[in-house]
Parts: structure tokens; sequence; C-alpha cells
């Protein structure tokens, strides 16, 4: 049966990722200071799935709050579904790089860079990026103001920023809404392009942890414990809540995230991720002197 401290960690996770997945302050940095904190009662390998998966909760509010950006329907007319169709052709253009070079490198990143030091460098060093490049944004107008109005050659660019956001820390949204702005493209469009391109990105990783855990899982060679007999219902209780939490927390937040855009600007983010980065990194000198000492 599932236990009622494990499903309010889950709710907990599922809160932090909601957040932490749109604003552009990373949501692995917190991830791991969440998991530092307050780990879930679960095997190692199914909590490894579970801080992936938990985001197909968080992506589901993207086409519900843009449906009607990104689905073509009769009543639209032949003219809005052709931009829609060709919006999503610079989503995929877009996901590209990252897909490409993320599945090569999947283990190699984690195996390396999924570390605190890592972590807590990238916040530091992208929060200082995004102070830099709102100073220099600060006078110039956009040339693109509309996510339809984007061209191939933006998204592939965008795309390529994205892979920035293979280093554990530097956040998703915040690499591709960075290398929007620096393309040219309004904050406001360059947001809605980084949810966008989410949907392929995330899901695709999702389901590429989700195949891995089950073929292991299944593999009768294999002697490590995924899932301890008799916990199948509360491991899947923990992740259902994880998800339908991150789903609602996203809604809310990316809503606020688009309002917030049109009149402020990253620099108060790019503060918060440094602050949070020297934290992350003082925390952890401090628990490995103790541990030497």
């Amino acid at each position: 049966m599932p236990n009622i401290i494990e499903i309010l960690k889950a709710i907990l996770f599922g809160i932090v990722e909601g957040i932490t997945e749109w604003l552009p302050i990373s949501s692995t940095g917190h991830m791991i200071l969440i998991d530092e904190f307050i780990t879930l009662g679960v095997t190692e390998e199914f909590r490894n799935l579970f801080l992936v998966v938990i985001q197909l909760g968080a992506i589901l509010a993207v086409p519900v709050l843009f449906f009607d950006k990104l689905v073509p329907t009769p009543k639209k007319g032949r003219e809005e579904n052709m931009k829609i169709l060709s919006l999503w052709l610079k989503v995929i253009v877009g996901v590209l790089p990252c897909a490409v070079i993320g599945i090569l490198f999947e283990d190699i990143i984690d195996g390396y860079l999924l570390n605190f030091v890592v972590v807590a460098v990238a916040l530091v060093v992208y929060g200082i990026a995004f102070i830099l490049i709102e100073r220099f944004n600060k006078d110039k107008t956009p040339r693109i103001n509309d996510v339809y109005s984007l061209g191939y050659r933006d998204a592939l660019v965008i795309g390529a920023y994205q892979l920035l956001a293979l280093v554990p820390g530097t956040s998703r949204s915040g690499s591709t809404i960075l290398g929007g702005m620096l393309s040219g493209v309004s904050r406001t469009a360059a947001s809605e392009f980084s949810f966008f391109m989410a949907l392929p990105v995330m899901l695709g990783a999702s389901f590429l942890k989700l195949l891995k855990f089950i073929i292991s899982y299944f593999d009768t060679s294999d002697t490590t414990v995924y899932i301890p007999e008799g916990e199948e219902f509360a491991y899947i209780t923990y992740l259902l809540v994880g998800m339908i939490v991150a789903f609602v927390v996203s809604l809310f937040v990316i809503r606020f995230l688009m309002s917030f855009v049109k009149k402020n600007s990253f620099a108060s983010f790019g503060i918060y991720r440094i602050a949070l980065g020297a934290l992350v990194l003082l925390y952890f000198i401090l628990k490995v002197t103790s541990v030497i000492a």
C-alpha cells in the first residue's frame, strides 16, 4: 500500500518540477537539492525514473494552454492551419540537434556531468549571462515578435542553443529563451517557442527512460531490484501523484511566466540563479568537508 509520507514527498517533487521546469532557473538544480533533503523512499533505479517521468505531467500543460496555437482544426481555415503545421516543422527542426546529441551522449552526461559542482557552476554562469544579455538587449527592438514569424534558420539556431541544456543546471527553457533573444526574438515569442520545443524533447526523454526501465525490470538475468515485490501499486501511485501535481502547478506557472515576460526582464531570474548556485556549491563543499574531517 502507498505510504502517506511518500505521497507527500511525491507532491512536493511535483510542485518543484511544475515550477522549475518552465522558469529559467534549472529544474535539475532544484531536484538535486530536494532529493538531498527529502529523498523519496523508493529504490535508486525507480527514483531516477521518477525524476524524469514526472516531466510528462508538466509537459501536458503546454497543449492544454496553447491548444489554439498548436492544434489545427477544420474551423480555423486552411491558412491558419498551414501556419500551425509550419510551426510544428520549425519545432522539429529546433529539437533535432538536442535529440541527436542527447541520445548519443546520454550515458556520458549522466555519468560525468550530473553532479553538484557542474550544476552549481552552470547555475551561476547562466545567471550572469541572463543579466548581461538583458542589459545588452535593453534598448534593442526585436525583429520577431510572433512565434509564427520565426524562420527555419531561427528555429535551428534556438535549437543549437538548447544543446547547452544538456549540461545539468543550465535550464532547458533558459538556454532556448537566451538563444532566441540573442537571435532577435522577443521574450514572449522565445518563451512560447521554448515551451513548444519542450513537447517532443521531454516526451522523448521520458519515453526512453521508461523504456529502459521496463526492459531492465523484465530482464530475468538482471538481479537489480527495480521495484520490491508487492510494492508495484505504491510505486505507480507515487509516480502518478507527482505527474498530476506537476501538471496542475505547470498550468499556473506557464500563465505567470507569459504574463511576466511582457512587462519584465529575466534579470531577476539571473540573480536568483547566482544565489542558488552559490548555495548549492557551499552546501556540498561543507558536506564533503565534514565527511573528510
